[in-house]
């Protein structure tokens, strides 16, 4: 996957029921909203109108894209999930953390709990990135 540019447009934020249903969209899109409405009524309990509003909502937002054929609207993400990953990243480091990814590191280190397994995991992660800047 290509790494972002600065050209490239900042993902749009996205609140905590646009991310359960983009999960869903990236799953099986194209999709249409009863397909997502029934894939969430379990674990969520929302009303078809609910996911529908809030899936023309996204449209709107640019998070999705909707091709009609007939009577049956289907959404696709119009964002990849890296991208959303990104922005959601981008959005944190700005509010707690004025920008910075070091203090923000070093805050998980420090007050995260990290399994031994966690812990080699990012010196593997900095030895890679090490080997890419060289």
């Amino acid at each position: 996957m290509a790494k972002k540019t600065k050209s490239d447009p900042p993902a749009q934020a996205m609140t905590d029921v646009e991310w359960v249903i983009m999960n869903v969209v990236w799953e099986q899109e194209p999709c249409a909203a009863g397909t997502v409405q029934e894939a969430l009524a379990a674990s969520q309990g929302w009303a078809y109108s609910t996911v529908k509003t809030t899936m023309d909502r996204m449209v709107t937002k640019g998070l999705l894209t909707r091709k009609t054929i007939r009577n049956l609207n289907l959404f696709s993400s119009a964002i990849s999930p890296d991208k959303a990953k990104r922005g959601e990243l981008k959005r944190l480091l700005r509010r707690a953390f004025n920008g910075a990814l070091s203090p923000m590191l070093q805050f998980i280190v420090e007050e995260e709990e990290l399994s031994p397994d966690e812990i080699q995991q990012l010196r593997e992660f900095i030895k890679q990135a090490g080997k890419k800047t060289k």
